[in-house]
């Protein structure tokens, strides 16, 4: 069962570092982030880190109705990730519910919301639950979610695994929280229980000295150097990445990448062909991952307003003629196949018995590509 002393020291000893790449102008103290003394000592350790950041107390309102004071959704958008909001989530640990595509559903958990990078994909945009209130936030019932994790895992068969990184990035605050030092320990001792983390993040310096057991797997999301420079600003490198994951790498962590979204920019075959090699050069990966562009309606709009009709993932999704049974809006079929087609016969090449798989991807894909055999062993389960 869980142990909360596992929590209780970590957050009391812990000492917050900025983030880099995120500077709040405003931190919102919301619904229950002053509940009990070491909630006000994290909130307040935190605090200290920023002293440039306007300090608001609304300890009634919960993290999802925060005013950034515009309708205007470009303008909300850029407030919304210079906001750091400290609240609860009574709901944080969830199963997915995915349907009409291929993804297995899975248990997810929330310690934080949103992100504080700026890639001009996320689909996390056109979520409800970020559209209407774009914020960065920190959860801070983390013990709450520990004993909720604790329960689901000891009633399985066998071992379970919890994703962090569907919401949220699952590292980027890291550095001011601590949590990956509460969390990884947590899911070392669970006999059960299994932790896989999805990030951009290169500041890992806090998982290096955990004694993780194997059962934390980390993974990242990575992309071509040239589709990072057009379409993630205000994210990590991916030079810096892949120092990170080697880094832990050499702490003994089991490593995944997601390669996704992969977007035709020009002369994209050599510009991936080049990308990939050097990742499966540099990182002993045990799993990846690839996916394309889906991206929820009101995300596209986001994305337009931001960047033009005319850029380069809109050009493409105009040519689809189908619609995609989970609502997303993906490029045209065939041209999906052929993406991947070049990409899975380079990895091949390079590494050929490393599992591939496809994310947020319909049957037909799979089929086509022959990986019917690897509908459901992707990146969020074990």
């Amino acid at each position: 069962m869980y142990q909360p002393c596992l929590l209780d020291e970590p957050q009391t000893c812990y000492q917050p570092r900025r983030v880099c790449l995120f500077a709040p102008k405003r931190i919102v103290l919301a619904k229950g982030s002053l509940a009990t003394r070491q909630r006000r000592n994290l909130v307040g350790r935190i605090c200290a880190v920023y002293p440039e950041a306007e300090v608001v107390e609304c300890p009634d309102l919960p993290h999802n109705r925060i005013d950034l004071g515009t309708s205007d959704p470009v303008a909300l958008h850029y407030r919304g990730k210079q906001t750091l909001v400290f609240s609860e989530h009574r709901s944080a640990v969830r199963h997915s519910q995915e349907q009409g595509n291929t993804c297995p559903n899975y248990w997810h958990f929330s310690p934080y919301g949103f992100c504080p990078y700026d890639c001009q994909y996320c689909y996390l945009a056109g979520t409800p639950g970020v559209r209407f209130s774009p914020t960065v936030k920190v959860f801070l019932n983390l013990s709450e979610m520990l004993h909720q994790i604790d329960r689901a895992a000891s009633r399985a068969d066998s071992p379970l695994a919890f994703y962090l990184g569907k919401l949220q990035d699952g590292m980027a605050l890291d550095p001011l929280t601590g949590y990956s030092r509460t969390l990884v320990p947590f899911f070392a001792s669970h006999r059960k229980a299994r932790l896989i983390v999805l990030t951009k993040s290169a500041e890992v310096d806090n998982l290096l000295d955990l004694d993780h057991r194997g059962h934390t797997i980390l993974s990242w999301t990575l992309n071509a150097p040239e589709v990072h420079e057009a379409f993630e600003s205000n994210s990590p490198p991916v030079s810096e990445r892949i120092d990170a994951m080697r880094k832990c790498a050499r702490s003994g962590y089991p490593l995944r990448a997601v390669v996704m979204p992969v977007i035709p920019v020009p002369d994209w075959r050599a510009v991936y062909s080049r990308f990939l090699r050097r990742v499966l050069d540099d990182v002993p990966l045990q799993r990846i991952t690839l996916g394309g562009v889906c991206i929820y309606r009101s995300a596209r709009q986001l994305m337009e307003l931001k960047l033009g009709a005319a850029n380069a993932i809109s050009r493409n999704l105009a040519r689809a003629t189908e619609k995609c049974a989970d609502g997303r809006d993906r490029f045209a079929l065939p041209q999906r196949i052929g993406i991947y087609r070049h990409l899975v016969d380079t990895i091949r090449r390079h590494r050929p018995g490393l599992p591939i798989a496809l994310c947020l991807e319909e049957k037909a894909v799979f089929d086509a590509l022959g990986l019917t055999a690897n509908i459901g062993r992707c990146n969020c389960v074990l």
